[in-house]
């Protein structure tokens, strides 16, 4: 049996016309100002975590499943492991990037891992509205830290850019407080968001309605009616796009075939599976595969 690979996202091949760029190993990437293709056809998962200073242009896409239509200036951090999906990227787009290592994020703050922004609201709202004031504080951030990787016998540079990074987070962190301070959630709003995220958690082992009907302690007619008043599609349409998703990623992104990756999404067979996505997607695992 042929084991799972996730690919890299090649950012150095993305952006191999630039010429300078600012890094240490590959534990932390600076980008300044590259100008991205938006040649990305298919969904794709990724093994870094990326936050993008936006400071103009707009951008449309998906994040998980949730979308999200962004015009400058706005932060955006997509984490590694996460599903990415881009519909369009305007010509105008420039953004400032920090690309990081699944080992850099990871010893970032170890000793207190479950307070770090960048590990709990960035997951639920990776796109955060900038204005001016805020664009200058997190360009500033950017900045330092690119000046203290520049410094190549500095005796303790990634020490100290991890603590510039974790300020950077913080950063972000009191800027979601001060939208959450200013907008409250509906009830609705609410279910909605508890929905999604026990899809994104279970969508593997669960398809029914009841089971989460059952989690959210409502019934199921009632959690139709929420879901659809909120997003305008049903519960099942986000469960189905959850498993389609996914499945076109792991099509596009690793080297596993159609029978595991039936296994690794609880199908009982690779015949139900391949209609299961064909009634969603009107076209077969293998097709989907080998579109260019």
């Amino acid at each position: 049996m042929k084991s799972r690979t996730i690919l890299p996202f090649n950012w150095r091949a993305e952006l191999e016309n630039i010429e300078v760029v600012d890094a240490i190993d590959n534990d932390i990437i600076l980008l300044d100002k590259p100008v991205i293709s938006s040649a990305f056809q298919y969904p794709f998962k990724v093994d870094v975590s990326t936050s993008i200073i936006c400071i103009k242009g707009t951008t449309e896409g998906s994040i998980n499943l949730v979308p999200y239509k962004t015009s400058g200036p706005y932060l955006i951090t997509i984490l590694s492991g996460q599903i990415i999906e881009y519909k369009s990227i305007s010509e105008d787009f420039s953004g400032l990037f920090i690309v990081m290592s699944s080992k850099f994020t990871e010893n970032l703050m170890p000793y207190a891992a479950e307070r770090l922004p960048l590990s709990f609201s960035v997951r639920d709202k990776p796109v955060i509205p900038l204005d001016e004031e805020a664009l200058e504080v997190m360009m500033t951030y950017f900045e330092m830290i690119k000046r203290v990787i520049q410094v190549k016998n500095h005796p303790y540079r990634i020490e100290t850019v991890r603590h510039l990074t974790l300020a950077f987070f913080y950063g972000a962190g009191a800027l979601l407080h001060q939208i959450d301070d200013n907008r409250k959630q509906t009830h609705y709003e609410k279910l909605f968001e508890k929905f999604l995220n026990l899809v994104q958690t279970h969508y593997k082992e669960q398809r029914g309605l009841e089971f989460y009907a059952g989690k959210l302690c409502i019934t199921p007619k009632h959690l139709t009616k929420v879901i659809k008043s909120v997003s305008n599609k049903s519960p099942n349409e986000w469960i189905d796009e959850h498993v389609t998703l996914e499945t076109k990623a792991l099509l596009k992104s690793t080297n596993m075939t159609v029978q595991q990756i039936s296994d690794e999404l609880n199908f009982p067979s690779q015949s139900f599976f391949g209609k299961y996505f064909k009634r969603v997607t009107g076209m077969s695992p293998r097709d989907y595969k080998a579109k260019g």
